[in-house]
């Protein structure tokens, strides 16, 4: 059990400004999934690797860690709708929304400022989530401005 506070916690690692991705993938039926993270970083060049973590309470978390493949859309500083449509555990996210279909059937974003299909390579524990180490195997980048989250707060750069 840890001395410190959650909430502060939480406050305190948000001082670090992030970007906000959207990770999508198919559920174990098949069907398309989403959700809004921005526990997103590079890990290595050669091979090209990424990571993000899905909180083990998520009601498709399960799917997430069973997918043999992902992908992570960047978004741009415009998008603040689409984080907040693929936020929370509603179901059908994908509902009335576009979208092409990439490697193993992945569900892709049209909009983004980067995108990287991922076959999962290793999964970690992270204590209440489960860190996904990817291997990116295609990807897209487009020179747009990436939105911001710092403080709890979208922002903008300047």
């Amino acid at each position: 059990m840890s001395d410190i506070d959650a909430r502060e916690f939480r406050n305190a690692l948000g001082a670090f400004a992030t970007g906000i991705t959207v990770v999508t993938a198919t559920d174990r039926k098949g069907a398309p999934i989403a959700l809004t993270a921005n526990s997103f970083a590079s890990v290595s060049l050669d091979p090209p690797l990424v990571l993000w973590s899905v909180n083990r309470a998520h009601d498709i978390a399960e799917d997430f860690i069973a997918a043999d493949h992902y992908a992570v859309h960047i978004l741009q500083h415009d998008q603040q709708n689409a984080s907040q449509h693929f936020s929370g555990d509603k179901p059908n996210k994908f509902e009335g929304i576009d979208y092409d279909e990439g490697i193993n059937m992945l569900p892709l974003l049209d909009e983004y400022c980067a995108r990287f299909q991922c076959k999962t390579e290793h999964r970690y524990d992270g204590g209440d989530h489960v860190i996904l180490v990817g291997r990116v195997v295609e990807m897209d980048y487009r020179s747009a401005d990436p939105i911001i989250f710092h403080a709890g707060k979208y922002r903008q750069l300047a």
